[in-house]
């Protein structure tokens, strides 16, 4: 029988990275002579791929100039690129409950995120994380949530079924992505999207600390 999957959203759910995502988003419209979106649209679009993100945001702005946004998002701040672009703490008890399962033998653990490849990376080395995450999905490689994409190649890479597959978020994305992936899901209420909107998007559960996350992944350990 395969191992049992826990994916994690990053955003919001492993990592309080507002102020980074805010922060860039500001500069990016800024500098290229917009208004920036107001901190609450921003924050709602966190877990999306960049180029979803920024059609979401301003749908009626050309494909050239939402590219500049883009560019410019990814670059950060110049504040942002002075310290690497550092402030994102954990939110407390994170590091516990990736220490409680990532040494089971009948678990394993990965990253499902629409975070880049390289603010992942970041992550692993200012948390040491590169020992306890078997797969890493970012939207560099597979398509943005909600499609399901992230999940089926993490499945794939580590030999995980459906049934014993967990997606971890705080985004409706994060749901709707499980949901199409026929994945189990959890949410978690302290992130970017409000509890009602995890319930509404198909979130059997939703938690409201990581003591409440460790018995809702237990109970579906079946």
């Amino acid at each position: 029988m395969s191992r049992f999957l826990l994916l994690f959203d990053c955003d919001g759910t492993l990592v309080d990275s507002q102020h980074d995502i805010v922060t860039a988003m500001d500069f990016a419209f800024t500098n290229q002579g917009l208004r920036p979106p107001t901190r609450s649209a921003t924050l709602a679009i966190v877990g999306l791929s960049v180029p979803e993100a920024l059609l979401t945001l301003a749908p009626t702005l050309s494909s050239s100039v939402r590219e500049a946004l883009a560019q410019d998002f990814r670059s950060g701040a110049p504040s942002q690129r002075e310290t690497g672009g550092r402030d994102n703490p954990l939110y407390p008890g994170a590091t516990e409950i990736i220490a409680r399962y990532a040494g089971r033998d009948d678990v394993v653990l990965g990253i499902a995120t629409g975070k880049s490849r390289r603010g992942v990376n970041r992550l692993f080395d200012q948390y040491d994380w590169h020992p306890h995450f078997a797969t890493v999905q970012t939207a560099d490689t597979n398509r943005s949530k909600p499609d399901p994409e992230m999940i089926t190649a993490a499945m794939a890479d580590v030999g995980a079924e459906p049934a014993r597959t967990i997606m971890i978020g705080d985004t409706s994305f994060d749901i709707a992505m499980a949901n199409a992936a026929g994945v189990h899901s959890i949410g978690v209420g302290w992130g970017y999207h409000p509890p009602h909107a995890l319930t509404a998007a198909g979130a059997p559960i939703v938690v409201q600390s990581f003591a409440d996350l460790a018995t809702a992944i237990d109970r579906l350990r079946i």
